[in-house]
């Protein structure tokens, strides 16, 4: 993935999509908006579920030259003929997945608000490292990734990094300096228009 002067936008579906409407509103979505990678992010560990609503998500991306990653699920990344896998484990899985997954595979590493665990994943592989949440969220124990550590891994560290997590339009103008990717997900998705409050976000940088 390029760094671009301006972030790019990474999309990050729901913890659960309803096949007959989701993939229509993604197809919304990558139709009216410039997006750079989806990433499927399911709750649950049913394999089935998971594979119809890859295969569903994977034609409308593919059809338009998105790459799609998926959460955590490195064997199912391969099975489904997915672009790579995106890890919340920090850096320990990073340098598996490469070799499972080989060099042309996406693998990412979501390291909260750690520099030290964003380091070990770019030293072990990883295409991109994801800090967050950087606004409020429900998810974790209330630590934020906070501006200084986007603009000190924009300065020293040549590994793409991602913002995600509680995003204003507030914060998208604050951290679009200093980060490569925008991770949107909850924000648009329970919006009534993901699309209109997708372009709410990208028109702050």
């Amino acid at each position: 993935m390029d760094t671009p002067e301006q972030p790019q936008i990474y999309l990050i579906t729901p913890p659960t999509i309803k096949l007959s409407t989701f993939p229509d509103q993604l197809a919304s979505v990558l139709d009216g908006a410039e997006i750079a990678c989806i990433r499927l992010a399911l709750a649950g560990g049913d394999e089935d579920a998971i594979a119809r609503a890859a295969d569903a998500c994977r034609e409308v991306a593919h059809a338009r030259d998105v790459a799609l990653v998926i959460s955590n699920h490195v064997l199912l990344a391969q099975r489904l003929g997915l672009d790579g896998v995106h890890l919340d484990d920090a850096a320990r899985s990073v340098r598996a997945a490469r070799k499972e997954l080989g060099p042309d595979a996406i693998v990412g590493s979501f390291c909260g608000a750690s520099s030290h665990d964003g380091m070990t994943a770019g030293e072990a592989g990883a295409d991109y490292v994801a800090f967050g949440p950087v606004g409020a969220s429900v998810l974790g124990d209330g630590t934020k990734a906070e501006l200084d550590l986007f603009q000190w891994w924009s300065e020293m560290i040549e590994v793409p990094v991602v913002a995600e997590g509680g995003l204003t339009p507030e914060l998208i103008r604050d951290l679009a300096p200093c980060t490569d990717f925008f991770g949107i997900g909850d924000e648009i998705w329970s919006q009534d228009d993901p699309l209109a409050a997708l372009k709410t976000l990208t028109n702050a940088m």
